[in-house]
C-alpha cells in the first residue's frame, strides 16, 4: 500500500486570507483527502506543527525571533517548501514598516517597548530559508494552490506564470484604465493571477499579485508622472501590498527621495 503524501500549511505574521484559499476550494478540498493527509492546518483544526511532510505551505512573513527558529524547523521537516500570499513573498502589508526606524515606532506605540520582540524588518520567507516555490498574491487564489499541489503530487513542475495583467485585460476585453481612463493602473508591472478583478470593475491594478516577469517600473512611473502624481504619489503607488518585492520596492524609494 502506498503512502499518501503529507501536508502541512503553517501561518506566520498575516492576515490569515491565503489560509482561506484552501478553505474556500469547495469540492476541490473535499477531493484533497483522496490524494494527500494534511496533518498541520490550525485554521482548519488539525495540530501536527512538527511533522514531517512532503509539502508545507507557509503564509505570513517573518516577523520575530521566533519566527526565524520555527521556519527554518520547518524548512528542515518539509521536501517542498511552497510560500503563499503577499506577506510570504514579498513581506506583506507590514512591510511598510521597513521603511522606518522600528525602535522609534515600538517605541511610541508600546508604553514597554522592551517587552516587544521583534526583528528589525518584517522579511519574505525566502530570505530565511530555501523555497521551492512561490505563490504570489493578496490572497492567493485557490486555483493556484490546488494546480500547485496537483502537480507536485504527480511529479510535475508546478507552472510559474508571471504574465502581467494587461494580458488578462485583453483575453477578456476589458477597457484600459491607464490608456483609456487616464488612471495610474499597476497592470503592466504586476503579475497575472487575480484575473484582472479590478480593471473588470473600472478600477486601477493596485498590484497584489507583485511584480509580473520584466517589469518595467521605471517607464510607468513616468507615465504616471505624466499623468500628474507627485513622487510621492508614485512612491505610495509601488511601496503597498508587494512593496518589498525587489522591483517595487527599487522603484518606490527612488520615488520617495524626491519627494
Amino acid at each position: 500500500m502506498t503512502t499518501r503524501p503529507k501536508v502541512a500549511v503553517h501561518k506566520f505574521s498575516s492576515c490569515d486570507g491565503c489560509q482561506l484559499a484552501f478553505l474556500n476550494a469547495g469540492e476541490a478540498l473535499l477531493a484533497l483527502p483522496e490524494l494527500l493527509d494534511i496533518v498541520h492546518f490550525a485554521e482548519a483544526g488539525m495540530l501536527d506543527p512538527d511533522a514531517p511532510v512532503d509539502i508545507a505551505f507557509v503564509e505570513g512573513s517573518v516577523y520575530t525571533p521566533e519566527d526565524v527558529d520555527r521556519i527554518r524547523r520547518i524548512r528542515a521537516s518539509s521536501r517542498y517548501l511552497i510560500s503563499i500570499g503577499a506577506c510570504a513573498t514579498s513581506g506583506g502589508i507590514q512591510a511598510l514598516r521597513n521603511l522606518g526606524d522600528t525602535r522609534d515606532w515600538v517605541g511610541a506605540i508600546y508604553a514597554r517597548p522592551e517587552y516587544i520582540q521583534t526583528l528589525d524588518q518584517s522579511r519574505a520567507i525566502a530570505e530565511e530559508v530555501k523555497v521551492d516555490l512561490e505563490l504570489w498574491g493578496c490572497p492567493v487564489t485557490t486555483a493556484q494552490v490546488v494546480a500547485a499541489i496537483r502537480a507536485l503530487l504527480y511529479g510535475v513542475a508546478p507552472v510559474k506564470n508571471r504574465d502581467k495583467v494587461c494580458m488578462d485585460c485583453k483575453r477578456n476585453q476589458t477597457v484600459c484604465t491607464l490608456v483609456a481612463k487616464g488612471e495610474p493602473c499597476l497592470g503592466p508591472v504586476t503579475g497575472t493571477g487575480c484575473g484582472a478583478i479590478c480593471p473588470a470593475f473600472g478600477r486601477d491594478c493596485y498590484g497584489c499579485f507583485g511584480p509580473a516577469e520584466n517589469p518595467n517600473t521605471g517607464a510607468l512611473a513616468q507615465c504616471f508622472q505624466g499623468l500628474g502624481l507627485l513622487p510621492v504619489d508614485i512612491a505610495r503607488r509601488f511601496l503597498f501590498i508587494s512593496n518589498d518585492a525587489p522591483a517595487f520596492a527599487a522603484e518606490g524609494k527612488k520615488w520617495r527621495e524626491e519627494a
